[in-house]
């Protein structure tokens, strides 16, 4: 049984769940419940990742991986799947989706850090905006290319940089900027993958 340091706030673990579930995988996993927080090191996770961040996963030989990308890709090689296309247009377009939506990612936990301060700096909280607004505008060009090629780490990472703004950020109201982004992630919310890792508190 590989062991899979866990949170469900988390929306680069969320991105790993959402690939073991298409994958068939949740079953090998052992999640194990950890706290990542900047400020405060846990003790217990870097014995496996000395960087104290989650995901990590521990295979069942003792090796660990860090990082949702890495693990992603090595549950796709897992699971024979097919969420990594190998060659052509469908791979160069599925990682650049996973990148944008990981930029998107590490954008919004910045932003949100930078709100949460005693004292926030509004130039920086204005430059994160306006480079969310942007980025939404962007992927709403490519609402029907998302809807047309079939599902890949791009999807996935795009769905859960969406979802985490939903969970974090809802006063942004993004869907009012990505309408036509706005249905294709409402299509993607119907699948079992993602109502099973939807972010909750606790």
């Amino acid at each position: 049984m590989m062991k899979l340091h866990w949170s469900p706030k988390s929306p680069y673990v969320r991105k790993v769940m959402v690939c073991a579930h298409e994958l068939n995988l949740v079953d090998r996993l052992e999640l194990v419940r950890s706290v990542a927080a900047m400020l405060k090191p846990n003790e217990r996770l870097m014995q496996d990742n000395p960087l104290s961040k989650i995901p990590t996963l521990v295979l069942d030989d003792g090796f660990v991986l860090f990082d949702s990308a890495v693990i992603c890709e090595y549950l796709d090689d897992l699971g024979h799947g097919s969420l990594f296309p190998k060659q052509g247009t469908d791979k160069w377009q599925a990682l650049r989706w996973h990148a944008f939506g990981d930029g998107m990612l590490d954008a919004a936990i910045l932003w949100r850090n930078e709100r949460e301060r005693e004292m926030p700096l509004p130039a920086l909280t204005d430059a994160f905006e306006l480079k969310m607004r942007t980025s939404l505008k962007q992927l709403d060009d490519e609402a029907q290319a998302l809807t047309e090629m079939p599902l890949s780490i791009g999807h996935i990472t795009i769905g859960c940089a969406l979802g985490y703004l939903d969970y974090r950020f809802a006063d942004l109201g993004w869907r009012s900027i990505a309408p036509r982004l706005a249905d294709w992630f409402a299509e993607t919310l119907a699948r079992p993958s993602f109502r099973n890792t939807e972010p909750i508190d606790g």
